[in-house]
């Protein structure tokens, strides 16, 4: 017997969901840092062993005030999860009991509900407990558990509730792809992943990455991106003097692009002003936000 479903992770931003996704998965699937927003596009992971197939699909945070379009096509991914989901798994973490317009779709859910206590390690064992227990009030038809989705405490329990809640069905996907998401999409992530780390304040939410070029060789691939920024003075804070602050960018970002595609690489970024386009709803459209 196989079974397969889809199972949603949604959660309020910095809850630890792409955490939790590569820790499922057992691979750096996804971008993960410390800044809020760090997700702005639903992608789906895709479990296998030999009787099991789990098509997770990791959204962006829940944001409360969207100030853009751009925030309300991330939380209209949201929205879609509730859909297809045949197990729906909402991570918070300790002292968290706010869902603003989240509660009301939670607790009209017809399938299983898996609420997560995320970061474990921070806190003692007595106030996670007590936490664990309001949410039990609140949601009376949820399974609640508490884990640690950067140390991997009980992360092992996740699938096994999941795989019992599934019904007998064939793949959904190839059993030897990992995502639904192509190669250029992870490299443009990567790129990102390293603008929220090396860069502060508004200047990582303003930036977009597109890979433009993607040759493939056999000894090395070259790789052409365009770092979009919305004004000419947040894009010379991403060349810096002298070129050096993207020098030290494309540094970072090559190193980890060979790791995950396992091959040298020669890596060119551009940078470039698109004024308003998280406000644009063509030019958002064109950047795969539908």
């Amino acid at each position: 017997m196989h079974k397969a479903g889809y199972v949603s992770i949604i959660g309020f931003p910095n809850a630890g969901k792409s955490t939790l996704l590569n820790a499922l998965l057992d691979e750096k699937l996804m971008i993960v840092t410390p800044k809020v927003q760090t997700t702005r596009k639903r992608i789906l992971g895709i479990y296998n062993d030999e009787h099991t197939q789990i098509v997770f699909s990791d959204t962006p945070g829940f944001i409360t005030d969207p100030g853009y379009k751009l925030h309300k096509k991330m939380n209209s991914n949201i929205d879609e999860s509730f859909f297809d989901a045949d197990v729906m798994i909402y991570i918070t973490e300790p002292g968290v009991l706010e869902f603003g317009e989240l509660e009301e779709k939670l607790r009209s859910l017809t399938c299983p509900l898996l609420i997560l206590v995320n970061k474990a390690d921070t806190e003692n064992a007595d106030s996670l407990g007590a936490y664990a227990e309001q949410l039990q009030t609140l949601f009376p038809d949820a399974a609640v558990k508490i884990i640690s989705a950067l140390h991997g405490f009980n992360v092992e329990h996740i699938v096994p509730f999941i795989t019992e809640k599934l019904k007998e069905h064939p793949p959904y996907f190839d059993k030897e792809q990992l995502s639904d998401r192509d190669v250029r999409f992870f490299v443009s992530e990567i790129i990102r992943e390293k603008l929220l780390l090396l860069f502060f304040r508004e200047i990582p939410y303003c930036a977009e990455v597109v890979i433009d070029e993607f040759k493939e060789d056999e000894d090395i691939s070259r790789i052409r991106a365009i770092i979009y920024v919305e004004r000419e003075t947040q894009k010379m804070i991403i060349l810096g003097k002298g070129g050096s602050a993207i020098k030290q960018l494309g540094i970072q970002a090559r190193k980890d692009i060979e790791k995950f595609i396992d091959q040298k690489i020669y890596l060119d970024l551009t940078v470039k002003v698109l004024k308003n386009w998280r406000n644009d709803e063509s030019i958002l459209k064109k950047l795969g936000y539908s």
